[in-house]
This record gives C-alpha cells, sequence and structure tokens, in this order.
C-alpha cells in the first residue's frame, strides 16, 4: 500500500504545472465527436494493443493440472486485447446524457508453446452498457468532465470446473488538468445463487472474486511530450490486503501504431487467475491510448 500512494502522489504532483489547453480528455472527446454521425464507425473503448512477447514468473497451472488436456505452460506467451464501444442514444436527456454500448477481448496465447499446438490459454469476454453525462464541477485544481453509470458482464466462456464471471453495477468519474486524467470506478457485484457442485452449470463460478479483486478502480494518465503513461490500481480494503497494479508506457512509432510496454503486479489480471498473484511484463504495440 506505502508504494501504491507514492505512485498515486507522484502523479498528482506531476499534474500541477499543467494547463488546460493541453487537456488529454478533451483530445479524446473532440476525436470521438468527430465519428459520432458516421453510423459505421466504431470507436476505441479502452486500449487495443498486441503484447506479442509476455514474461509471466509464474503461470498459474492449478486450475487445469488434473485434467485430461493438461499441459505445461510457458512463461512466455502472447497477450492482446481489443476494446470497441459504440454510441446507442445520444443526448437522451436534452443535451446531456449519452448512452454506449461496449465489447473488451483480452486474450493470453501460449504461441510460443509449439509442442502443444500453441493454444489459447484464455479469453476474457466483457459486453457493457455505459451512460455518460457531462460535468463540470471543479475539484481544487481538477475538473470533473464525466459522470458514468454502466453495467458489466464479464467471462471466459469456459464450462464446468474452469468456469469463471461475475456481473457488475458501476459508478464512474473522470477528472482532469491538463495533461493528467484521473478516473474513479467503484461497483457493486450482483449476487448468485451458489452452485450445489464444482461442476454444475448454474450458480456462482467465483463467490470470493471481491476478496481478490476489490470493490473500485484508480486510473491515472500522464503525458510528457509524445510520452504517455498510466497506472491502473484495484484494492479490496482488508486486513488480508490484496489488490493490483498496473503500468504502461507508450510512445509514437509510425502511423496509429506506438509502442506499448506493460507491467502488470497483483490479483485479477485475468479471470482464471483471479485468485492468484501474477508478476508479468510484456512489451509490444497499440493503436490507441486510454486518452
Amino acid at each position: 500500500m506505502k508504494k501504491w500512494t507514492l505512485i498515486v502522489s507522484t502523479f498528482l504532483a506531476l499534474s500541477l504545472s499543467a494547463h488546460a489547453e493541453d487537456s488529454l480528455l478533451e483530445q479524446r472527446v473532440s476525436q470521438e465527436l468527430e465519428v459520432l454521425d458516421n453510423p459505421f464507425a466504431l470507436s476505441s473503448h479502452k486500449v487495443n494493443y498486441i503484447l506479442p512477447v509476455t514474461y509471466n514468473s509464474s503461470p498459474n497451472e492449478a486450475p487445469f493440472i488434473n485434467r485430461d488436456d493438461y499441459y505445461p505452460f510457458d512463461n512466455l506467451e502472447a497477450k492482446f486485447q481489443v476494446s470497441l464501444k459504440f454510441p446507442v442514444w445520444y443526448n437522451m436527456f436534452g443535451d446531456n446524457g449519452h448512452l454506449y454500448f461496449a465489447y473488451t477481448n483480452q486474450s493470453y496465447w501460449q504461441v510460443y508453446n509449439q509442442e502443444h499446438s500453441s493454444p489459447f490459454r484464455e479469453t476474457n469476454h466483457e459486453p457493457e452498457a455505459l451512460l455518460l453525462f457531462n460535468n463540470d464541477w471543479q475539484v481544487g485544481r481538477f475538473e470533473s468532465k464525466f459522470l458514468g453509470l454502466g453495467i458489466a458482464h464479464q467471462s471466459n466462456g469456459r464450462s464446468g470446473t474452469l468456469s469463471r464471471s461475475w456481473n457488475r453495477i458501476y459508478g464512474l468519474a473522470v477528472f482532469d488538468h491538463g495533461p493528467f486524467v484521473f478516473s474513479a470506478k467503484v461497483w457493486w457485484r450482483l449476487p448468485e445463487d451458489p452452485k450445489k457442485t464444482p461442476e454444475d452449470a448454474k450458480g456462482d463460478d467465483n463467490p470470493d472474486i471481491n476478496k481478490y479483486m476489490g470493490n473500485f478502480e484508480l486510473y491515472g494518465a500522464y503525458a510528457i511530450d509524445k510520452h504517455r503513461f498510466t497506472l491502473k490500481l484495484r484494492n479490496n480494503l482488508r486486513s488480508d490486503n490484496k489488490g493490483s497494479a498496473e503500468f504502461t508506457y507508450s510512445y509514437p512509432l509510425v502511423g496509429h501504431m506506438r509502442l506499448y510496454v506493460q507491467y502488470f503486479n497483483g490479483y485479477g489480471e485475468s479471470l482464471i487467475d483471479y485468485n492468484v498473484n501474477t508478476n508479468r511484463l510484456g512489451v509490444g504495440v497499440s493503436i490507441n491510448d486510454i486518452f
């Protein structure tokens, strides 16, 4: 917790010299508005990236090890994410209230494990509906630009003992100050009935997921010239403290392509690994930044 507090404090300190005309959030909004009237256009939701090489210091084999189709995992694997959204209803309430539908796919590919036919180890699917409201609250030097309310389902599309899923209602607030953007997201997990047996198709696949994923997420992005830095934190705020930290760096290469470096440490990187501490470093390219 102390090291995370130090990192967040550094992000906030950097933002104090920012200028409003350099707002990352305003740049993102203006770009999305350009395609709003195009019925064939989709915009990015989260970052779209591919990391051809990632290193996981301790792959989680526990859910698979007693299965007939078990195979040893490589530490090296590819990871990629595709995340898109489109407006369903813009200006629902006069000149405010914008309803979006979004979908995010995140996959982990054992591409170098050719001895076992380079299988996909895990794929997570997350459709969601999000209602955003423009806002202009001033909080210190930061301006609250958006408030949002959403509902999300996340699943790994598996059955039996490998099935993982949960449903959440969440609230979102986005603030900015020049080249610094900060968002806070809190959620409430929709309850499910317990399973009668571990193989039961009905019921809660992961009743203790909040213990590892927590109930909130803090996200910060900062720009220095063409460099982009982000930090995402989750925590359960319990005595048996568990959470995660994800740091990314990106820099433009050519066209829309950017160098993308990602480091993750903690719980919940993927659904199959929600209750296992993961330590992963990956390098690749992205085609957009979150801001």
